[in-house]
């Protein structure tokens, strides 16, 4: 199983969910593009969240310096982000992938992170409330569906919101896949510990 991991927005949690869905399916991890904070990058992250020993974190095929658009931080270090130039990695674990900010973030003049989405991917939406996050959640998800890109479900992230959440997931129809709260810290046991909550619901994706 492949899951691609975006979110309605930048800083709405991807990078947390990955970790956590990557720590419940004791799946390999890849962020295809990674933008900015190299020494501390998304993948760093992940390898210290992470407690389970089959994971496998594969480079990214893009390591770009300046924290901004993909396609803006290629153009300061003087490379052209080429979709045909990003492999997927070879596995036979479960993969996944974590995009870089919402799904119509531009990597070049023509190609969006939309666009790294394979067909045989399953998307899992990160929703993250505030006003104006129903708006942005639904657009993610009418423009993955125009795509006819198959969607897991969407995981909330933060306080609930009940409002929120019933009208998003009566519009769309979606599985919530889990939630993660305002915790005060992310460590290797608070991912472990949203990683049993999940188990069940992604294992049912198989």
């Amino acid at each position: 199983m492949k899951l691609f991991i975006t979110g309605i927005g930048t800083d709405v949690g991807k990078t947390i969910a990955s970790a956590i869905i990557t720590e419940a399916l004791e799946a390999d991890y890849w962020k295809p593009i990674q933008a900015g904070d190299l020494t501390n990058s998304d993948s760093h992250k992940i390898r210290v969240f992470l407690s389970n020993p089959k994971t496998k974190i594969f480079d990214n095929a893009y390591a770009l310096q300046t924290p901004a658009s993909p396609h803006l931080a290629a153009e300061l270090d003087r490379v052209a982000i080429k979709l045909k130039q990003i492999k997927e990695p070879i596995t036979k674990n479960h993969l996944v992938v974590e995009g870089a900010g919402g799904i119509f973030v531009p990597l070049n003049d023509t190609d969006c992170v939309i666009d790294l989405i394979q067909p045989d991917y399953k998307v899992v939406v990160v929703s993250r409330h505030y006003l104006g996050s129903i708006n942005h959640t639904l657009l993610t998800i009418e423009a993955l569906q125009n795509r006819k890109l198959a969607i897991a479900g969407i995981v909330f992230n933060g306080d609930e919101n009940p409002s929120s959440e019933a009208i998003i997931l009566k519009k769309t129809g979606l599985k919530m896949l889990g939630r993660i709260e305002n915790e005060p810290y992310f460590d290797s046991n608070v991912i472990r510990y949203y990683a049993e909550k999940f188990k069940k619901a992604l294992q049912e994706l198989e």
